[in-house]
């Protein structure tokens, strides 16, 4: 075939392939799970999906993991609109893009995260979790551009949370926060990816970047503890210390490599601590938000010991320390994400699952999109740890 041909082959391509995407970039009928009230439960409602606008992306949504965050939201006033559509843990396929998007194409696989906006200070730093719009991009309810992004039988109906809201058959995203995933890799696998595993593993590999030999806890062995936990295991941390309520927990914390569990009694959880470690712990990730483990946390820090609060608390949570206990270069610092950039950290996490050396499929239980509720209340129970919606 001489090049002529070639090159006329490719042009019609191009074409049809533009053609194909301006069709797609319309207004979308889709299924999704509506929080109409605080404490309510979700109800899958018909809803129209805003056609995708520069710089953003239809996706198909395959799977979704469900996250505490997403549980906070729907139970605790945070300030944002009703009736919303959360969810922002999800996987799928591109079906149409807004002009400017050069990173996916129509019909890749995905997993979609958090949305930043790629040119404050922090993002132009290499810290987009950190964005200086994070709120306006991830909580205001809209899109970027001011639209609401859905609209049902009774009206309108707010999305865009963590730049997708996933508990829906379709969401719209962007460029920034799309990641391509390969094309053999399990939806439902890859969809806590988005947010949980990158949050728990992050904050081990980039904030704390412990050394290999280096002692690390975990305080709550729910799926971000448990991602920490794998991290440690993985970067050679020794001893690995899982502390929870739960010895189910704890035993499968084992299971996965940690070489101590402990029954948490905050009262005597420094204590318990400093037996197996008399000189304190190097790095805890705390992921319970509860004051009196976070205190008693600081107390078994080792000299230079870091401790990383991920929590998100309810309004009023405080925690009240000693700074004495502060003294020896400790510190308590706070993650976002896991400090992870999800184009770079999600490809990476995929490839150490890939590996073996992130099991995280150990923690993943499936629902039909259809028993949202169902998978939710289990969780909220300590029946699962890593529920993940797959679309009916």
């Amino acid at each position: 075939m001489d090049a002529a041909v070639i090159a006329a082959n490719a042009a019609i391509s191009a074409v049809t392939a533009e053609a194909e995407n301006a069709a797609a970039r319309q207004p979308t009928a889709a299924t999704a799970a509506v929080l109409r009230a605080r404490g309510a439960p979700y109800a899958l409602e018909a809803v129209t999906l805003a056609a995708p606008g520069p710089g953003q992306v239809l996706v198909e949504i395959r799977a979704c993991g469900i996250c505490h965050t997403d549980v906070g939201v729907q139970n605790y006033e945070q300030g944002l609109p009703l009736p919303q559509v959360l969810g922002h843990e999800g996987a799928g396929i591109v079906r149409a893009i807004g002009e400017g998007v050069g990173n996916v194409d129509i019909g890749d696989h995905v997993v979609l995260s958090y949305a930043s906006c790629g040119h404050c200070g922090n993002c132009t730093d290499d810290h987009p979790q950190y964005c200086s719009d994070f709120m306006l991009l991830n909580y205001a309810g809209l899109l970027s551009d001011g639209r609401v992004p859905m609209q049902a039988a009774g009206g309108a109906v707010y999305g865009g949370f963590f730049g997708q809201s996933s508990f829906a058959t379709h969401a719209i995203a962007y460029a920034r926060n799309t990641v391509k995933i390969p094309p053999d890799l399990d939806f439902a696998l890859a969809a806590p990816f988005g947010c949980g595993m990158q949050t728990g593993a992050g904050t081990v590999y980039n904030s704390l970047a412990p050394r290999a030999g280096q002692s690390l806890a975990v305080f709550g062995t729910g799926s971000v503890g448990l991602a920490a936990l794998m991290a440690a295991v993985d970067s050679g941390c020794s001893p690995v210390i899982a502390v929870d309520i739960n010895q189910e927990r704890i035993d499968l914390a084992l299971q996965l490599g940690a070489s101590h569990g402990i029954l948490s009694d905050p009262s005597r959880l420094a204590a318990d601590l400093r037996a197996i470690l008399p000189t304190g712990v190097d790095f805890i990730v705390d992921t319970t938000g509860i004051a009196a483990i976070i205190r008693a946390g600081t107390e078994a820090l080792a000299s230079r010991g870091q401790l990383a609060v991920l929590a998100v608390t309810p309004p009023g949570t405080e925690v009240s320390i000693n700074p004495n206990l502060l003294l020896g270069g400790k510190s308590i610092r706070g993650a976002v994400e896991g400090d992870a950039d999800p184009q770079v950290f999600i490809p990476e996490l995929i490839e150490r699952h890939r590996a073996g050396r992130f099991p995280h499929d150990r923690l993943v239980t499936t629902y039909p999109f259809s028993a949202i509720n169902e998978a939710v209340a289990d969780m909220r129970a300590g029946r699962v740890i890593k529920p993940v919606l797959v679309m009916d």
